[in-house]
Order: C-alpha cells, then sequence, then structure tokens
C-alpha cells in the first residue's frame, strides 16, 4: 500500500463532473507482423503492465476525504476490464478517428478500478490500428507517460521473449479497515493549521520573487478573457496536425533560438488566425501556461514532477519573425522567473488541504470561471518521444497523437509530442467554447510555412538523430 504524494493526489482533488483529469494518446499503428491484431495486443499487455504496478493497483479512499488515498494492490485485477475494441466510421480518415476519440475520451475513468484503460479502434485507411490511452494524471505526468511507453514499446517488431522465472504464488498484504484510515485522516486534519500557515508563508516568498520578473516576461496585470476561457462541460473534442522536426530544427537554427520558441510560437499563430476569424482577437498579448520538467534525467519513476511557467505569448504581434523574437525573449525571462519561483520551496497544496476541502474550495472555483479572470488562456505542453521508430505488439507506430485535460476558464490544450522526423500537435477543447478544433489545427502548418518562407528554407535538412532529451532542451 502507497499513499498519493500531495502533487499527485491533487489531480483526484480537482475532479468534478465537468473537470476530467485523465491524460492520454493515440498511438496509429502500422501491421508488420503476420500475427499482429488485438489478441496479441491483450497478451503484450497483459506481460508489460503488470511491471509498473500503479497499473494493477487501485485507490483506497480515506473516509470523508480527510487525508490522500492510497494505492491498493486490486485483488481481482484483470486487464480485459481495461481494454476495449471499436472501429472507426468509413473512410476511416484523421477526422473520423478524432471523432471517435473526442467521445471515448469525455467519460471519467471508474475509480473502483485502476485508473487506466486503452482502446483498440480499427478501420483506419490502409488497414492501420489506432490505441487510445487513458491514464489518469495522479499516476503519471507526460514525461513518465513517455516511460511509459517505452515499457509498451520495442526497437524491433518481433522481440524475443523475455526471460521469466516461475511463476510465485501472490502473498496479499493486510489492508487496514475504513476505521483506521478514518482514525489516521482524524489525526492528519490536527496539523492542518500549521501545513496551512507555512504554505501561505512560502507563497508570499514566491509571490514577492515573482514581481521584478512579471513585466519583463511579456505579462500583463490582467489576462484576456476569450470565448474559450469559461466554464467547461464534460464534454471534449479533438482534432490533430503534423508538422516536419527536420523543419522546425532548420527554423531553430537558422533564427538561433530554441526548438520550444519555435513551437510557441507556431502555436501563437494558429490561435491568433482563430481569434482574427472570431473578431475576437485582443490588443493585449495573450498569456500561455508552460509545463516544464522537475525531474531528473535519470527519474524513471511515475507520478508527477512538473512545474507551470507563465509565458507572454506575443499574439499581438502581427509580423511572424518578430512574434517569434518577442516570445524568445518573454520565455528566456520566464525561465528566469521560474528558477527564482522554484528557489523559494513550497509544499503541495495535496500536501496542505484536506482531499475534500481542496475539492470543495476547487468547485467553488471553478463555479466563478465565467466572470473571473484566468491565470493564463491556454496551456502549451511540449513532450519529447522517441528519436527512433519504435514498435508495438508485432505493428509500427507511425504516429502519436497527444490528448490531455482541459480546465474550467482554460477551454483549450494543445501538447505536443515529437516522435522520430516528426511533431504531432494534439488539441483538446471543450467543442461547445471551440465547435471547430480543426480550424486551430490547421493554423500550425501555415503557421510554419510562414518561417520557412521568412528564413528561405524552402526544403530542411535532417539533423543528426538526438535522444529525447536533447530534443526537449533544444
Amino acid at each position: 500500500m502507497q499513499q498519493l504524494a500531495g502533487s499527485d493526489a491533487i489531480f483526484l482533488s480537482l475532479e468534478t463532473p465537468n473537470t476530467h483529469a485523465h491524460i492520454g494518446g493515440v498511438f496509429v499503428v502500422e501491421p508488420v507482423s503476420d500475427d499482429f491484431g488485438y489478441e496479441r495486443f491483450k497478451r503484450h499487455c497483459a506481460e508489460r503492465l503488470p511491471l509498473a504496478p500503479r497499473f494493477t493497483s487501485k485507490l483506497r479512499e480515506v473516509p470523508l476525504g480527510l487525508d490522500r488515498p492510497y494505492f491498493v494492490e486490486d485483488r481481482d485485477f484483470d486487464v480485459s476490464n481495461h481494454l476495449h475494441r471499436i472501429a472507426v466510421p468509413s473512410p476511416g480518415g484523421l477526422r473520423e478517428l478524432a471523432e471517435v476519440v473526442g467521445d471515448l475520451y469525455s467519460p471519467k475513468l471508474d475509480r473502483r478500478r485502476p485508473l487506466w484503460e486503452m482502446w483498440w479502434i480499427e478501420g483506419l485507411e490502409g488497414g492501420r490500428v489506432a490505441i487510445l490511452t487513458k491514464t489518469h494524471h495522479c499516476m503519471i505526468d507526460g514525461v513518465s507517460g513517455v516511460g511509459l511507453a517505452e515499457l509498451l514499446c520495442d526497437l524491433q517488431p518481433d522481440p524475443p521473449p523475455r526471460a521469466t522465472g516461475p511463476a510465485k504464488p501472490k502473498k496479499h498484504a493486510r489492508e487496514p479497515s475504513d476505521f483506521e484510515l478514518y482514525l489516521g485522516g482524524l489525526w492528519n486534519t490536527f496539523g492542518t493549521p500549521i501545513r496551512v500557515t507555512r504554505y501561505l508563508g512560502q507563497a508570499a516568498a514566491r509571490g514577492v520573487a515573482m514581481l521584478p520578473y512579471a513585466r519583463k516576461s511579456g505579462l500583463t496585470a490582467s489576462v484576456p478573457k476569450l470565448s474559450f476561457n469559461d466554464d467547461i462541460g464534460p464534454r471534449r473534442a479533438v482534432a490533430w496536425t503534423t508538422v516536419s522536426l527536420s523543419d522546425i530544427r532548420a527554423i531553430k537554427k537558422h533564427f538561433d533560438v530554441k526548438v520550444n520558441d519555435v513551437v510557441l510560437e507556431l502555436c501563437s499563430s494558429a490561435v491568433r488566425r482563430y481569434l482574427q476569424a472570431q473578431n475576437e482577437l485582443p490588443a493585449d498579448p495573450l498569456v500561455v501556461s508552460v509545463p516544464v520538467s522537475t525531474r531528473s534525467s535519470d527519474d524513471k519513476e511515475l507520478g508527477n514532477q512538473v512545474a507551470s511557467m507563465m509565458v507572454g505569448w506575443a499574439t499581438d504581434v502581427a509580423d511572424p519573425i518578430e512574434r517569434l523574437r518577442t516570445i524568445q525573449e518573454n520565455t528566456a525571462r520566464a525561465k528566469e522567473m521560474t528558477k527564482a519561483i522554484r528557489a523559494r520551496e513550497i509544499q503541495a497544496m495535496g500536501d496542505t488541504l484536506a482531499p475534500a476541502v481542496l475539492n470543495l474550495a476547487y468547485r467553488a472555483i471553478a463555479s466563478t470561471a465565467a466572470t473571473m479572470s484566468t491565470p493564463a488562456n491556454a496551456v502549451v505542453s511540449n513532450v519529447p518521444g522517441s528519436p527512433v521508430p519504435v514498435y508495438l505488439a508485432g505493428g509500427r507506430i507511425d504516429a502519436t497523437y497527444p490528448v490531455s485535460i482541459i480546465m474550467p476558464g482554460m477551454g483549450l490544450n494543445i501538447t505536443v509530442l515529437s516522435y522520430v522526423d516528426r511533431v504531432d500537435f494534439g488539441f483538446t477543447v471543450d467543442p461547445d467554447l471551440v465547435p471547430d478544433p480543426w480550424y486551430l489545427s490547421d493554423g500550425i502548418p501555415m503557421a510554419i510555412e510562414e518561417l520557412k518562407e521568412a528564413a528561405g528554407i524552402d526544403r530542411a535538412t535532417p539533423l543528426r538523430t538526438t535522444t529525447p532529451e536533447e530534443n526537449h532542451s533544444e
């Protein structure tokens, strides 16, 4: 039995009927082995996923939400309860796939079982298959999610069998009773005033440290309020697009910026185009929240190790080159601010308040999303993937389309995932706030063509293969 860290447990406390805290992705797989199919995939998952114990553990809630939940062994675990099979309608293109994924991604995960599921989606063009993963954010973040993909995937289509010894009889650890958990949670509440006082002091110190950097980072006193900065509903819709990593690197090299600067500019340009079409582009620049991994390079543990960096998005700048330069400056200053803030240690909110109190507070804040200002207009997360082709249960992964979380007041999330020489952009939205996410995704290829034309790049030259860590830090 393992108690969730505060940074993980907070994603459980934030869930409401409209806020869903699972993240995911879609692998598009090309069959390359004769026995590629659902049955092999099912056996593959049954063999690999138990190597990550959280995937065979379920939640044990503390009565009345007095303390953080625990992961306990699911003695009735059966991989079949988490694997599902469905088909897309004809002709099986990207938009048909996205429509099905949006419907499958919308419902919350069942807390009575381990908090993940996968969908085997057949009927894609060319005989390919898509695999949708849904995993609760309390279990993994973006970087550890890539690590999980490495557990499932191989560097060859038919790897040799993994060495296994004789099966050992299972010894089930004793679980505490609800009364024991209640007593432990009650004891935990006695320390709440001390933890809250400490948290407020740490938060004040961080606020003071942030002030000298805020204006320099392109942040404004109030964040512009847009149509997708409103309360969200329970439905989700997705759209995707792909550009060449070689093109992004060529632009990076030409303008002497970071890969992440180019990614933020592409997203800024797409959002600017969308807002212009809606007659909604504000004079002030938007603000984007950029998750930053705090995980060390050799840390392979599941769970969340991430901080947020607020960056002025330069949507008020019409010229793409000037916009890229402005984002470069804003990002550099935001990194300085984030470094200064992180130097002031602060405990996680999930370690400060009981889950029941956090959930009530979050529901109260969420109910004001339609009228209150938001800290950022959208989230853009850039996650490095594998620089070489990988295989899954006898199929070659051709694309990795991300899907993510939206929150009240921020009905738009853009998650970016690199894989070999492609960069896949995933737009996750509330369809009531963003009725046509494809208009947003279509803006990414247009934006990169603008930058290539400005840089005089007709055809990008592939650069050397890098490690995922290098991709992320460029």
